[in-house]
């Protein structure tokens, strides 16, 4: 069961990789960071010089890990890839900087979640290619300093207030947001997906898969892969309308894009805490979910459909969001007992 298992997580990553676009003109969306990005990249090769150190910065699935790859594949450079969390002691890291050849790419996702010891040794290895060393302790320790190859960092995460001030400071080649994705922008990307999936879509379906995509590709792509294995085991030529909606019905995904869980957090603070104002973390001790992962995942969506507001004493269902639901705001039941 558990080889079975990691065939498939491989078989995912794969589909996954494939979907990912390997060239700018295929890369839809993010516009300006791609002018940004170009320039900086044609300027540098002239120069015969690495680009200077980028960070991406935005929600969750909008193209971050894919920017990196289209920069490093327009500079034919070679890019190693590793995680905040990966990164546990300065060895670790010690060990990939000093294993960079002279214009390779290092990749860091998750970037808000190194540590502080760790982000102090990257300082000196941005801007003076050099890595310091302690070795021993006490009054017989001694410092080591390592010359590193021309590299350029790239850093991604969806936390950027979470990455310390000098280390933001560091990215002189630029600090990039990436931005929801528009209606049009998705459905380019769910028909360039369904291509290369050779999978036939009618434009409705393209439709409505789009409509709750959250406006990020990741999840459009993830939607278009189970309409597809919906339509299989229907034994359908092509994704009708009809049965891309009854797929996204069977995951609980509504009319809006809300899944199970943005429902859930609604109606939690709704029903336990009268609509709002709420704190995060008692919002996420009702709702058994983790404090990251309402702040990371979910909330970036509810606040774009305007669902949900942020105030300085808390979260607030908004009236957009009760109107959705079906049920009745506090200003509407308010109104009822004058």
């Amino acid at each position: 069961m558990a080889i079975e298992n990691q065939n498939i997580q491989a078989e995912d990553q794969s589909l996954d990789q494939a979907l990912r676009p390997q060239s700018w003109a295929e890369y839809i969306g993010q516009e300006g960071i791609k002018k940004n990005l170009k320039i900086l990249i044609q300027a540098a090769t002239e120069r015969g010089e690495p680009i200077e150190h980028i960070l991406f910065y935005g929600p969750a699935g909008l193209g971050k890990t894919t920017l990196a790859y289209l920069v490093a594949r327009e500079l034919k450079a070679q890019i190693k890839v590793t995680s905040g969390p990966a990164i546990e002691r300065v060895g670790d890291l010690a060990s990939i900087l000093t294993n960079l050849s002279p214009g390779d790419i290092l990749f860091i996702d998750e970037a808000h979640r190194l540590n502080k010891l760790i982000e102090e040794i990257l300082y000196p290895a941005l801007e003076s290619r050099s890595l310091d060393i302690v070795i021993g302790k006490g009054p017989s320790a001694r410092t080591i300093q390592l010359e590193l190859p021309p590299f350029t960092l790239i850093a991604a995460t969806t936390r950027v207030a979470l990455l310390s001030s000098p280390l933001r400071s560091r990215f002189s080649g630029g600090t990039f947001r990436l931005e929801f994705y528009t209606s049009d922008e998705i459905k380019k990307i769910i028909a360039r997906s369904a291509r290369i999936l050779k999978v036939s879509v009618d434009d409705e379906a393209v439709d409505e898969i789009a409509k709750r995509a959250r406006f990020t590709p990741r999840v459009a792509n993830r939607l278009l892969k189970r309409a597809r294995d919906f339509a299989q085991v229907e034994k359908s030529p092509r994704i009708t309308n009809e049965l891309a909606v009854n797929a996204l019905q069977m995951l609980e995904i509504d009319a809006a894009g809300l899944e199970t869980t943005d429902r859930m957090i609604l109606n939690t603070i709704i029903s336990k805490f009268g609509g709002g104002p709420v704190g995060i973390s008692t919002l996420a001790a009702a709702t058994s979910e983790e404090k990251e992962a309402i702040e990371e995942v979910y909330e970036p969506y509810l606040m774009q459909l305007g669902f949900l507001e942020r105030t300085s004493r808390g979260r607030v269902v908004t009236a957009r969001a009760y109107e959705h639901l079906g049920l009745k705001s506090k200003l509407d039941q308010d109104s009822l007992l004058v």
